[in-house]
């Protein structure tokens, strides 16, 4: 664990002490938690492009309908972010931001954005989830071989996050991505083979793994304690690296019950070369919202089959078109992250969830992947 210390000039000093009192300090009408970014706003994680390190943090405020991009370094210079912003995750006061290729958690007050800590020691980090305020997991990617582009078995880092340390280390399976708790078990979507790991998270040991169809990349848990998994399946790529599709098998959508860990149903595409991805709730968590050959589809978590047609329809598939996906759980808004490249700024569209026509759209930073509602 690395504290986080940094020199200032008098005049800085007195100017970050004046605003670090001006963002947390509560009064006697208070009844939640103060700062700039602890309400009535959304997070997004802009991933940056790798060996860059300029991954970054946006902030859009419904009050003034406005774009703050920079949030992090705003709050925190000359201390850099890092490189690759994989996920951003808000558990009680604190924002936990899991640096890929720095191989690092940077651990934030969630309402200030002010940097408290570092979690150091791990390699290729993915996804972070909290089981409460004193232990986390996170996952990570492990074994790459550049000559044969394999990786090897992964595995589940647990933190204290009480010392920001990490304890143990359990293997899964190969790159394991993310996470989601339920019923004091940890299922973990291991993205290079065909399984979703189950962790017991009173003991921190692998107690099964739930064979699915190939390529589980994300996970969600919708109201009926259901777990839902998104599977790319077993793609055939071309010399260009495009998906084959003639050799290619198409992807799934699987149902697990999550208390006798047995996979309830599997609804799968007909196109082959795409791949669903990104699986998002509504704040009822009765609407899985997921992205499909560059469109969003909405799935009623108690339909018995796939949507037959998108919400969001923007035409062709194109690569690195929408690269984020998040739901506004108290409006329903749709939130798309789109990343032209990895090399200039992306954008942030917002859909109307009834129609899925854009409502408005603003300029973030490179890549943005990820949100977080406050």
């Amino acid at each position: 664990m690395k504290k986080i210390t940094r020199f200032r000039s008098f005049v800085l000093s007195a100017a970050f002490t004046f605003g670090a009192l001006a963002f947390t300090a509560c009064d006697d009408d208070s009844k939640g938690p103060v700062g700039e970014y602890a309400r009535d706003g959304v997070l997004i994680s802009n991933e940056g492009a790798m060996t860059k390190s300029n991954a970054s943090v946006s902030f859009y405020n419904h009050g003034s309908r406005s774009v703050e991009n920079e949030s992090f370094k705003k709050v925190n210079a000359p201390l850099v972010l890092g490189d690759v912003l994989q996920h951003l995750s808000v558990h009680g006061d604190r924002a936990f931001l899991v640096m890929n290729n720095s191989g690092k958690v940077t651990v934030a007050d969630a309402n200030t954005l002010k940097a408290q800590a570092e979690i150091t020691g791990m390699h290729a980090p993915r996804y972070f989830v909290a089981l409460n305020n004193e232990k986390g997991y996170v996952t990570e990617w492990l074994g790459y071989d550049p000559t044969t582009y394999i990786y090897g078995t992964g595995r589940v880092a647990v933190v204290d996050l009480k010392t920001y340390t990490v304890t143990k280390t359990i293997p899964v399976g190969v790159q394991p991505e993310q996470l989601v708790i339920s019923g004091g078990k940890l299922f973990v979507a291991n993205s290079g083979g065909n399984t979703v790991s189950v962790i017991n998270t009173a003991t921190d040991a692998v107690e099964t793994s739930i064979l699915v169809n190939d390529g589980p990349n994300s996970l969600a848990l919708d109201r009926n304690n259901v777990l839902w998994v998104s599977s790319s399946g077993l793609k055939s790529y071309n010399s260009d690296y495009s998906v084959d599709e003639e050799n290619s098998k198409p992807g799934t959508l699987a149902k697990i019950n999550t208390g006798s860990n047995a996979v309830i149903s599997t609804l799968a595409f007909t196109q082959k070369a795409p791949s669903p991805s990104k699986l998002t709730l509504n704040g009822n968590r009765d609407k899985l919202y997921f992205l499909f050959n560059n469109r969003v589809y909405v799935q009623d978590v108690n339909a018995s089959a796939l949507p037959a047609a998108p919400l969001i329809d923007r035409g062709a598939y194109v690569p690195y078109g929408f690269y984020g996906l998040g739901v506004e759980p108290s409006t329903g808004m749709v939130y798309a992250g789109k990343a032209p490249n990895f090399s200039s700024n992306g954008w942030v569209v917002r859909y109307n969830n009834q129609s899925g026509a854009p409502v408005d759209s603003f300029q973030v930073g490179v890549a943005p992947n990820g949100f977080v509602f406050r």
